[in-house]
């Protein structure tokens, strides 16, 4: 135990999930759903956001943060009052800046009938975790005894996963979840702020914010230091059913005259294969813009306000400098530019609101 657990017992970490009574099941079978990842094709591969093939052909980093599973979720309905994880890591990211919780840790988020989605707990990994972890939530007690709730696992934002058990407590029920409102996935694609860095844990990305929020299903196409919209990518993008796409990867763009030759790039070529789909374009979650960053923003405005001129009714814009004004303005970082819990929650409600008109408007047609 540390000197801080010592002074203060709310510091401690849940013990291991180890219980003799506890039954785990393993989550690549019914009647758990995996959502935002691809299944491994056989056991100790890792769960995988894109093909490896695809990723490969994009670029070595794409390819090597291709692992962090970042968007995973696995979905079920239980009524046991516990529930307990045992997960197998192929990569651990641990950086001085991000909380473990966020970027190696699971979270746990419930829902009962009738009721919004709530944050149950976080599966929170030991300092010294390297190759996995067991861990476990108790959910707060039920208005009936053992009433049956609906469960989300979002998986870690910066670490690799290559196996997950589910433990419950003998007898409980288990069932599957009901379908997401939204079953196609919204598709978000951009820099290591898309992938979720800084979040304290995974529920905190804005992808999952906006998940919750709008009850759609999501893919989390985040790559840190590796998103520079090459046309790989938006190729691969482009052959996705979704029901919207949201972009952001101006911090990854080298420079101003690579974001100026690829930013329109890549909504041409998505827009080809799918004109009716919604497209979301957002500038760089920056509340205070030096002179290249005023630059960078009229080039993506200018991806907008073209496609607007041809008549496209099925792109949107955000402005991602005045984002973070909403509440934080320069406190919703951890270092002028990865957002922390405050940030990620600016963002979810200005991306949000653009992404829930759209696809509403795309109902409505």
């Amino acid at each position: 135990m540390s000197q801080i657990e010592k002074l203060d017992p709310n510091f401690k970490v849940p013990e291991n999930a180890g219980q003799p009574d506890m039954v785990f099941y393993d989550c690549l079978q019914p009647p758990f759903s995996i959502h935002g990842l691809l299944l491994p094709q056989q056991a100790g591969e890792a769960f995988l956001r894109m093909p490896a093939a695809a990723a490969a052909k994009v670029s070595e980093g794409v390819s090597a943060l291709n692992g962090n599973t970042a968007g995973g979720r696995v979905r079920f309905q239980t009524d046991s009052p516990c529930v307990a994880i045992r997960a197998g890591l192929h990569a651990v990211g641990k950086m001085p800046h991000f909380a473990l919780t966020g970027s190696a840790g699971f979270d746990l988020y419930y829902r009962q009938p009738g009721e919004e989605e709530r944050y149950g707990g976080s599966f929170i990994p030991p300092f010294a975790t390297e190759e996995g972890y067991e861990a476990r939530v108790l959910l707060p007690v039920p208005r009936s005894d053992r009433a049956l709730r609906e469960i989300t696992l979002n998986f870690p934002l910066y670490s690799g996963v290559k196996s997950l058990q589910i433990g419950l407590l003998p007898g409980s029920a288990l069932l599957s979840a009901e379908d997401y409102r939204c079953p196609r996935p919204a598709v978000f694609y951009g820099s290591s702020i898309t992938q979720g860095g800084c979040a304290s844990r995974p529920g905190n990305a804005y992808p999952a914010i906006i998940s919750r929020r709008l009850g759609c299903d999501f893919l989390n196409l985040g790559f840190s230091g590796n998103a520079k919209g090459e046309e790989e990518m938006a190729e691969y993008i482009a052959s996705l059913s979704m029901s919207a796409f949201v972009y952001d990867y101006d911090h990854n763009a080298p420079d101003v005259r690579h974001l100026q030759n690829t930013h329109e790039r890549m909504f041409l070529c998505i827009r080809q294969r799918q004109p009716l789909l919604p497209v979301v374009i957002v500038s760089r979650p920056q509340p205070f813009l030096n002179e290249e960053e005023r630059e960078r923003l009229q080039i993506i405005k200018a991806t907008y306000e073209r496609a607007l001129a041809r008549g496209d009714g099925h792109v949107y814009f955000v402005d991602g400098s005045r984002l973070l004004r909403r509440f934080g303005g320069d406190s919703g970082t951890v270092d002028r530019c990865h957002p922390n819990d405050l940030g990620f929650l600016c963002m979810a409600e200005g991306i949000g609101e653009a992404l829930e008109l759209a696809l509403e408007e795309a109902e409505n047609e």
